[in-house]
């Protein structure tokens, strides 16, 4: 399928999408986020498919912000459905079955923080600028920002940075939690499919399960998460890959994962 505002470009299990509206810094509007929910449903439906890597094009912006031409002519029935749209999309992202990084390449401001938020795995160039300024025009994250970031970065730090409205560094970043390594920028996208490589030489049904009870854990006490931990722990020992990435470690070999 061919799109406007965004490129989807595939390298074996390997799938690295691209918001293209450089010009924009990659802002979101509806047509991009329309057009992010259907490439992700076409990567999800793509069985070879296991990692996405997420970036924006140019040297600029990852994702500088939500569209501000839109936003200004909203009312509260208008305002609630834009929030829905995108809480839907980067929801989805959250829980899909394939593991999402996020290669923050400049800008990731307001609908940029909180999509990057919604991956993985954040790794951010030397000159990424990350923030959520919503305050500063009026308004608040509508994209998952207030309850995501919280959960990355503790209660206080979430508050300094959505109630000052003010963008950090990609070291400050590393420094809070928000991001999880820093390249220099002809090295990010590289050091990003280096990651993605090593996620898809491992066995795929424990990779989606760890990836459910990592999830688990921010959305639950720690008495339920560990009872989700134990079905997900036995279901995933009945596998093929369970058997043959134990007997593979014990017969000194490379396993040979079927994803099933």
């Amino acid at each position: 399928m061919e799109y406007k505002s965004i490129l989807v470009s595939k390298e074996g299990a390997l799938a690295i999408l691209t918001i293209s509206r450089p010009k924009a810094l990659n802002a979101l509007n509806a047509e991009v986020i329309g057009e992010l929910y259907a490439a992700w449903k076409e990567l999800e439906d793509d069985k070879n498919i296991r990692v996405v890597i997420i970036t924006g094009d140019g040297e600029k912006a990852f994702v500088a912000g939500a569209d501000i031409g839109e936003l200004k002519v909203l009312d509260s029935l208008g305002g609630m459905a834009l929030s829905q749209r995108g809480q839907s999309l980067f929801w989805k992202i959250e829980n899909s079955n394939l593991i999402a990084i996020a290669a923050i390449n400049g800008f990731a401001l307001g609908g940029g923080c909180e999509l990057a938020m919604a991956c993985d795995i954040r790794l951010a160039s030397e000159n990424a600028k990350i923030g959520q300024p919503e305050v500063g025009l009026g308004i608040i994250p509508g994209y998952g920002g207030t309850q995501r970031l919280p959960r990355l970065v503790g209660k206080g730090m979430a508050k300094l940075l959505t109630l000052t409205g003010d963008a950090i560094s990609a070291d400050e970043a590393l420094r809070i939690g928000l991001v999880e390594k820093v390249f220099a920028p002809v090295e990010l996208l590289p050091e990003a499919k280096k990651i993605a490589e090593k996620i898809i030489a491992k066995g795929p049904e424990a990779v989606k399960a760890a990836k459910r009870c990592i999830n688990a854990a921010a959305n639950s006490n720690l008495d339920g998460g560990m009872r989700y931990e134990i079905i997900e722990f036995g279901a995933i020992c009945a596998t093929q890959d369970s058997t043959e990435g134990t007997t593979a470690f014990m017969e000194k070999r490379k396993a040979d994962f079927k994803g099933r």
